[in-house]
């Protein structure tokens, strides 16, 4: 039986669910599973019945109103580099506890250094190779400079890994493609298998049991207002979301889904054609009751919404340069509108609801994009990379 060592980034719970579903295929597998993370992340690793060896953190600063704080950010970077350190050698002496055959990292540089240093084979997961800067600076001929450069560095980091794994579609229909596209440092090591968002397993039945708790009257719209992220950005998008609600109340039914782990699982019912959950138990049963999704950029949430054939309303964090490439890639496609995040309004919110549940196109596209998705299985492609190792 061999060991596997894996390593999501912990903010949110993106890149840890899908790693959770990793996790849950190597142990039927007979593969010893071993976690490393921090934040929420560990936290939710730990809800699935996993042990996770708590690291540092190294995370991005956000500000009141939810968006990246590019100053803040600036001012941690001495901090960032104190806890990568730390990351590097709690990932070392973890690695030398547990003897992994192989290294998984989501999106997180340190276990693949580690890895490095100790002569143990790694693999990332990642779908944002470059940090784009906010199109305020991108206006900036020397800014684009500046983050092609930093750009080419960072592509040099992620290529110590022995393979790059992109949770994605191949092009010209890769959602996180202003992320990962023109960096030739890693453009021949990348390796597009799929998202790695949860397939659809909701059946008709299952999906109208909860209808009929909840009171839905299938005959008028459903949006799934699904904000996923750090704390600090969900709850001003969520109070936004909940004004627009009021809005189109009687016209539009609403699920909200906070997702803070270890919250409650049960809905509270808010005016007449809304409900509200901490932690939503029935996260697919509502995405197929679904006619459209509002949520951030994040390409986890992106995948799923996909994956389900559902159209989406995107509002990404403020200056969060891969959140807004993915955004801005999913308008392109057709498969939703994007609300830009800058002093963002109810009213806009419910425009864009109403544009993407009244143009029959965006269903169409979705729907033409998820069969695509249905012949590429990316968690199967991990765990058999993962196996290969072994």
């Amino acid at each position: 039986m061999g060991t596997a060592y894996l390593a999501p980034y912990g903010v949110g719970l993106g890149h840890a669910s899908r790693l959770v579903m990793v996790a849950d295929h190597l142990r039927q597998g007979d593969v010893d599973v071993r976690f490393s993370s921090y934040g929420e992340a560990a936290s939710y690793i730990s809800m699935r019945g996993y042990r996770c060896a708590t690291v540092p953190p190294v995370e991005f600063a956000w500000s009141a109103e939810g968006g990246f704080s590019i100053k803040h950010s600036l001012a941690n970077i001495p901090l960032w580099f104190t806890n990568l350190t730390r990351q590097v050698n709690c990932e070392m002496c973890n690695m030398t506890m547990y003897g992994p055959n192989v290294i998984l990292s989501d999106s997180r540089l340190s276990p693949l250094l580690a890895a490095k240093l100790m002569g143990i084979p790694s693999i990332v997961l990642l779908n944002q190779v470059k940090l784009l800067l906010s199109p305020r600076l991108r206006q900036f001929r020397l800014s684009r400079l500046f983050e092609k450069m930093v750009g080419e560095f960072l592509g040099s980091m992620w290529s110590v890994a022995d393979r790059i794994l992109v949770p994605d579609l191949p092009p010209p229909y890769t959602i996180s493609a202003h992320n990962i596209w023109g960096v030739g440092s890693v453009a021949k090591k990348l390796e597009y298998i799929g998202f790695t968002a949860p397939r659809p397993r909701v059946t008709e039945q299952q999906a109208q049991a909860v209808a009929e708790k909840l009171g839905f009257d299938r005959s008028r719209p459903t949006v799934f207002v699904h904000i996923s992220g750090p704390l600090e950005t969900r709850m001003p998008m969520m109070r936004l979301a909940l004004v627009a609600a009021k809005i189109l109340e009687g016209k539009v039914q609403f699920v909200f889904s906070e997702g803070r782990p270890n919250g409650s699982a049960e809905p509270l019912k808010i005016g007449h054609s809304a409900w509200y959950y901490e932690w939503c138990p029935v996260r697919d049963e509502i995405f197929t009751l679904s006619d459209a999704v509002l949520m951030r950029g994040g390409h986890t949430a992106l995948s799923q919404a996909i994956q389900f054939g559902k159209p989406v309303v995107t509002i990404p964090i403020e200056n969060h340069g891969e959140q807004l490439g993915n955004s801005q890639k999913i308008a392109e496609l057709g498969l939703g509108a994007m609300v830009h995040p800058k002093k963002v309004r109810p009213v806009q919110i419910v425009q864009a609801i109403e544009q993407v549940l009244g143009d029959p196109s965006y269903l169409q596209k979705t729907l033409q994009i998820k069969a695509m998705t249905e012949k590429l299985d990316g968690i199967d492609n991990v765990v058999k990379i993962v196996r290969s190792y072994m």
